[in-house]
């Protein structure tokens, strides 16, 4: 995304009468949050002085903590393409910072800049194509959600069969108009269910594009009388949604997973083999809600073990050459869920762990992993991923290189408010144990 100076920011905002400015933030949940501000109080924005209170955001600020500072990173300056053309709305993504000017160290971008940070020391920027999954479903006529679809289109159906293809067309004409690459966009495998795919960036561009792309959809989405819905597993019945990660590591403009044959390299593997080894303890992160867990079964195209293949793409890491790239490595368990900033920040740390180490991967599948019984997967020493919220909190608990990625103080809020949604879904009575035993028993 291009940079803006300051000057040149005021310019734009008073040629294309922008009337208010929203500074925008993401939480410890990766919820986009707000401030908005009349276009009178814009340079004062500019200038980092712009405080807000976050005391009443559960798990973003400590008590003697609350009063913070937004600033904006001028290179996410764009004009909302949906607001009306009189009186324009513009946006800034936003750092939060503290009294002296410091980087608050519970702000999810920070963390994933600082990992940055860390790998161009090294020489290493990681690139990153994601694939965003989500429903478009039907409103009541007050307004409310369902999960409701009249269409029955599948995988890669067009119109008429499709019905949301021509919000799928708004939407991706409206991220064209913000800056947006995108490379592709088709109808999912279950009804009302849709993929748009982003061209590779930088890390820190794509969860800030990440973030952004949610709040885009929703809205372009309420246009057509539709909610757009990124919630897992909304549905028992169909395949769930969730946020599939290329990823390629460059040094010196090489991309370092492909060898000079054009294959796996060996730091392609240790890389991968990083995060074979720690997506135990970061699944709690790639999947934040007790609904992830719904959709990490088998029968459903999502993973539920921790394997990697060239050819079954179904495994949680598949190695894809693709032609005149080279190799990149595909994650599958993430959902758009997570937090990009701490789901990239992860990924990133972790693989360099790998190549640090030099890890070798364990042996690749190769096969249809849905063929093998339990005893099998026992025998081949698969892991599976942590099959709820609860586990997976555990297992974060108890990787050192999480908790040292996110910080100590990260980890422990994250944790503490995560267990307060899991006890409180453990306590649920729902309406399957009323069907199956309120007469039974």
């Amino acid at each position: 995304m291009e940079k803006y100076r300051k000057t040149e920011i005021l310019q734009i905002v008073e040629e294309e009468g922008v009337e208010f400015i929203r500074l925008q933030f993401t939480d410890m949940f990766g919820t986009l949050k707000n401030v908005a501000v009349p276009v009178s109080c814009l340079e004062k924005a500019m200038d980092d002085r712009c405080t807000i209170d976050l005391a009443s955001l559960n798990g973003f600020a400590k008590e003697e903590e609350t009063e913070l500072y937004l600033k904006p990173d001028f290179s996410t300056f764009t004009i909302l393409p949906w607001r009306p053309q009189n009186g324009k709305v513009a946006r800034f993504l936003c750092d939060v910072c503290t009294e002296d000017g410091s980087e608050y160290e519970l702000s999810p971008r920070l963390i994933l800049k600082r990992a940055l940070e860390k790998a161009e020391k090294q020489g290493y920027t990681l690139e990153v194509n994601p694939e965003c999954e989500f429903f478009l479903f039907h409103t009541d006529d007050d307004g409310i959600p369902t999960t409701v679809s009249h269409e029955r289109a599948g995988y890669l159906d067009t119109s008429p069969i499709d019905l949301g293809e021509n919000t799928r067309r708004e939407i991706i004409l409206t991220l064209e108009e913000m800056g947006y690459q995108i490379t592709s966009s088709h109808h999912e495998i279950a009804p009302a269910q849709h993929e748009i795919d982003f061209a590779f960036e930088d890390a820190l561009s794509t969860a800030d594009k990440v973030m952004t792309f949610k709040m885009a959809v929703r809205t372009i989405a309420k246009r057509y009388g539709l909610h757009a819905t990124f919630m897992p597993k909304p549905r028992q019945d169909v395949n769930g949604s969730g946020l599939h990660l290329h990823m390629r590591l460059l040094k010196n403009g090489r991309n370092v997973f492909t060898s000079e044959n054009g294959e796996l390299s060996t730091d392609g593997e240790a890389f991968l083999a990083g995060i074979l080894g720690h997506v135990v303890g970061m699944t709690a992160v790639f999947n934040p809600l007790v609904n992830s867990y719904k959709r990490l079964v088998p029968g459903f195209e999502a993973p539920s073990d921790v394997t990697w293949s060239r050819t079954q793409r179904n495994a949680l890491l598949h190695v894809r050459k693709r032609r005149g790239e080279g190799v990149d490595l595909e994650l599958r368990s993430p959902d758009c869920a997570a937090n990009p900033y701490l789901l990239l920040a992860l990924c990133l740390e972790a693989g360099l762990d790998g190549i640090r180490k030099q890890q070798k991967a364990p042996k690749e599948l190769t096969e249809d992993i849905r063929r093998l019984s339990g005893e099998e997967k026992k025998q081949r020493k698969i892991q599976s991923l942590p099959e709820n919220l609860g586990v997976a909190l555990d297992a974060m608990g108890q990787d050192l290189l999480v908790r040292e990625v996110l910080g100590e103080s990260y980890v422990a809020e994250y944790q503490k408010m995560k267990r307060r949604e899991w006890k409180n879904y453990l306590e649920q009575v729902t309406k399957w144990e009323l069907e199956q035993y309120l007469y039974l028993v």
